[in-house]
């Protein structure tokens, strides 16, 4: 069985945001698979998706403050300054962390680690809700 659709995620403020429970709630035909997987494909450029800790809230901003140090607003050379001064940042944190993650489902459940979520970066000052392409392929 392959299904494909795109889903919305409500827009989040700047930073790092667990989205498992709202992507499971638009995801419902997960449950009827027993083993398959589940790719996850945001279409933005200044918006990125990735894996990690799901418990303590603290790694979320700790990846905010060291995503903003290691990639800072206003760098002098960068030419890509008419869309903001978060924009450019935004495009790099995108490409570093990236679009796409891939998740097995085992027993109709997400085959996570036990401390491991599906994480959001929004990377933009003012965003709007993102658009997710979902491709589930099991059986």
């Amino acid at each position: 069985m392959w299904q494909q659709k795109e889903i919305q995620i409500k827009a989040k403020k700047r930073g790092f945001h667990l989205i498992d429970n709202e992507l499971m709630s638009q995801l419902p035909q997960i449950h009827q698979l027993k083993c398959g997987i589940l790719h996850l494909f945001i279409k933005h450029s200044s918006a990125s998706l990735t894996i990690n800790e799901n418990a303590d809230p603290t790694v979320r901003s700790d990846m905010e403050a060291h995503f903003n140090h290691f990639v800072p607003e206003d760098a002098r050379y960068y030419q890509h300054t008419y869309e903001g001064s978060d924009d450019m940042p935004a495009h790099i944190k995108a490409s570093t962390l990236g679009s796409s993650v891939t998740i097995p489902i085992s027993n109709g459940q997400l085959n996570l680690g036990i401390w491991q979520g599906i994480y959001l970066g929004e990377h933009r000052n003012h965003a709007s809700s993102r658009t997710i392409v979902v491709t589930i392929n099991g059986e």
